[in-house]
């Protein structure tokens, strides 16, 4: 029997200022990724959002970006690797301790937006990421996105290494995410993420939008919470995906 976990970007709104329905993607989800304050979220919203994660049985992580609130963290920020690793490890250090208030604490991290597609295809930010976690708690897992350099940088590290795939974004031939700046690059129609996801899981391959397929494991599924159609297109997919067969469960519970 196929199992994977269903993740999501949450807790990113921001004092008065609201973004996603965290109380609604939380009840489909099996782990949740959650801001840190420097591209999004707060203290009382990191709070608020592991504590309804552990009302709904949902696994938590703590979702590192580049300090960047007006960009929402998609721009990259040029620094040194040295200072990606300091960075993401004082991140990591605000989910463990508000986790801890809410009594449920954090299993794993995954970097966001464009500290993510930096660390993808850049051998240092890559390690510099690997290097934060593995300095803050080794047994911490690291969410990384299928066939990059964080990857393998969290595997020679010596870290838990959870595959990642996305149930709302497209990828070219090469494996990697397709650009938002291209049309088509968000998917916006639940039946289509959910039977391209589908498909994935059964192959075992990322499905590029040409057609390629690129071999690969998946222990998780993200689906974006700020994405204005990622309520629907995360229960479209979680519906697909056990009335295929596979079981949806954290990816903390199966050793990755």
């Amino acid at each position: 029997m196929t199992t994977v976990d269903l993740n999501a970007d949450c807790g990113e709104s921001f004092g008065p200022w609201n973004m996603g329905d965290d109380p609604a993607i939380l009840s489909i989800v099996t782990s949740a990724n959650v801001a840190c304050g420097f591209h999004a979220g707060d203290p009382d919203t990191m709070l608020e959002t592991f504590a309804t994660a552990k009302e709904r049985g949902v696994s938590v992580g703590a979702h590192p970006g580049y300090e960047d609130l007006t960009g929402f963290g998609r721009r990259i920020i040029p620094m040194k690797p040295e200072a990606i690793e300091t960075m993401v490890a004082y991140q990591i250090g605000a989910a463990v301790a508000m986790s801890a208030m809410a009594g449920h604490p954090i299993s794993h991290v995954k970097a966001h937006g464009a500290l993510s597609n930096h660390a993808m295809v850049d051998p240092d930010a890559a390690n510099a990421v690997a290097a934060a976690v593995r300095a803050v708690d080794p047994n911490l897992t690291l969410l990384a996105i299928a066939t990059t350099e964080l990857e393998r940088a969290g595997r020679e590290a010596g870290l838990k290494v959870a595959s990642e795939i996305f149930a709302d974004r497209a990828y070219e031939a090469n494996g990697l995410l397709m650009s938002r700046a291209k049309p088509g690059s968000v998917l916006s129609d639940g039946d289509d993420a959910a039977s391209r996801i589908v498909a994935m899981v059964k192959e075992g391959a990322i499905i590029a939008h040409d057609g390629t397929r690129i071999p690969t494991a998946i222990h998780s599924i993200c689906v974006h919470g700020d994405n204005p159609h990622a309520i629907a297109i995360a229960s479209t997919v979680r519906t697909a995906l056990e009335g295929a067969g596979v079981t949806l469960a954290p990816f903390a519970s199966n050793g990755h």
